[in-house]
């Protein structure tokens, strides 16, 4: 049996982040990660691997720079744990002991429960680069391809998909509007719009029902049943957590799937932490169990969880997840952070909002310069911000970053109205329309 200090179980952004982190503040301690993909890929990257990346094993993951580190990284699979015993068994018979171990196993993608879901044609997304770049290969030899999910992925597999000639894409959502777990309907329609200008064909509020074909797939019936025609089907409707081998060492687990931790990312054994989509998130301002699965929020956590695992040396004060999303789609940047304002009164909380339209660039007659809208939601008692949204071009898509920021430091409409920043005109709105201070003035009016 091999021993090691800190084991981590899988080797995405969580993983790697987590072993490089442990690795600046643990330097003597030995570091190896279990990685059951021998390519895996840059998950946020995985749309782009159709169309905008010439070749899209540009989008692998390299975990060459961890070796250099002195992380030694294994391909395997693991398939149980004794947390007792405190050791591990893969699929490969072998067995590792550990002091401390990390699980960054990720996610798995939805696979609904349709009729013909298992037919020839059908692709869920899997983050292994050989996967992937045969489901590309083939999927560009269709006619017709239709992707189910009206989320972040679905949004951007369908526009990558229709920028290849001689594709005709189908996007099926069954909310009303697209992008709407995350955006208000005003942002919902900005995608939607952008989408059908391109000639997606774009079905809202219906349902997959049935898959049709004898091996391969020819057509799929919604629920409205209506009939449309697809050779092929793209599965854009997010993920599960992967708890699989969690189960086999005691841990809690949330009632929603992912493993139960605490804000250092401890779970409920003490020398096992759990970062990335396997592990459970909650909202920043209800506490509630929350599906988000971002790299960006699982390095953060990567971040503390290797920080922490034998003391803790970085102190989290920021307790739950924002949630900043950000997508693009042919030129439009579209942007959330926190609560929508939908969702704020969902929740309960006495709102206000501020929201501008302008442009992104100053003067707007430079080149490329393109409307801009943000919108923000601020609690009406306290003034502090819930929430913000952002349709822009390239020039101000860092725009969001702030309102995240804004967030975690819970600002009030108040520091927002007299905030400094830096503009150029070039990269940002005009400073006397700089469009998150005068959201704020508006919010400050009500």
């Amino acid at each position: 049996m091999k021993k090691v200090d800190i084991l981590i179980i899988g080797a995405g952004p969580a993983g790697m982040v987590a072993a490089t982190t442990a690795k600046k503040y643990y330097p003597n301690k030995s570091i190896a990660i279990i990685k059951s993909i021998k390519a895996g890929c840059i998950p946020c990257g995985i749309p782009y691997m159709f169309s905008s990346l010439k070749d899209p094993s540009d989008n692998k993951l390299k975990t060459d720079a961890l070796e250099k580190k002195g992380v030694e990284v294994f391909i395997d699979e693991v398939i149980s744990i004794d947390s007792e015993e405190k050791k591990v068994k893969t699929k490969d018979s072998k067995e590792y002991g550990y002091q401390k171990l990390i699980f960054a196993i990720g996610s798995d993608p939805i696979v609904p429960s349709i009729e013909g879901i298992d037919k020839e044609g059908v692709f869920p997304i899997y983050k292994d680069m050989g996967y992937l770049k045969e489901a590309i290969a083939q999927i560009k030899k269709k006619k017709k391809v239709l992707v189910i999910g009206g989320g972040f992925i679905g949004v951007e597999f369908a526009d990558e998909i229709s920028n290849i000639d001689g594709i005709d894409v189908s996007l099926v959502e069954m909310l009303p509007h697209l992008l709407l777990n995350s955006f208000d309907q005003e942002f919902s329609q900005l995608a939607e719009d952008k989408l059908k200008k391109k000639g997606v064909n774009i079905i809202t509020g219906a349902r997959v029902e049935k898959i049709i074909g004898d091996k391969n797939v020819k057509e799929v019936k919604l629920s409205d049943g209506r009939i449309v025609q697809a050779e092929g089907v793209v599965l854009g409707i997010g993920a599960r957590p992967n708890i699989k081998i969690a189960k086999t060492a005691n841990l809690n687990l949330d009632p929603r799937g992912g493993i139960a931790v605490d804000e250092y990312m401890r779970t409920s054994n003490p020398d096992i932490f759990a970062v990335g989509d396997c592990s459970c998130k909650r909202d920043f301002f209800t506490r509630k169990t929350v599906p988000v699965m971002l790299a960006s929020t699982a390095t953060a956590e990567a971040r503390v969880a290797g920080a922490n695992l034998y003391k803790i040396k970085v102190v989290r004060e920021n307790k739950g997840t924002i949630a900043v999303y950000s997508t693009y789609i042919d030129g439009l940047v579209l942007s959330s952070a926190g609560l929508t304002e939908k969702n704020a009164k969902e929740e309960g909380f006495e709102i206000i909002t501020g929201e501008v339209q302008g442009v992104d660039k100053h003067p707007g007659t430079l080149p490329g310069a393109q409307k801009s809208r943000v919108k923000l939601v601020f609690s009406k008692q306290s003034g502090i911000i819930l929430g913000g949204q952002v349709s822009c071009g390239m020039a101000c898509a860092q725009l969001i970053n702030l309102v995240g920021v804004a967030i975690q430091k819970r600002m009030s409409a108040t520091e927002l109205e007299t905030l400094q920043m830096a503009t150029h005109p070039y990269l940002t709105s005009s400073p006397t329309k700089y469009p998150v201070v005068l959201a704020a003035q508006e919010a400050v009016k009500k």
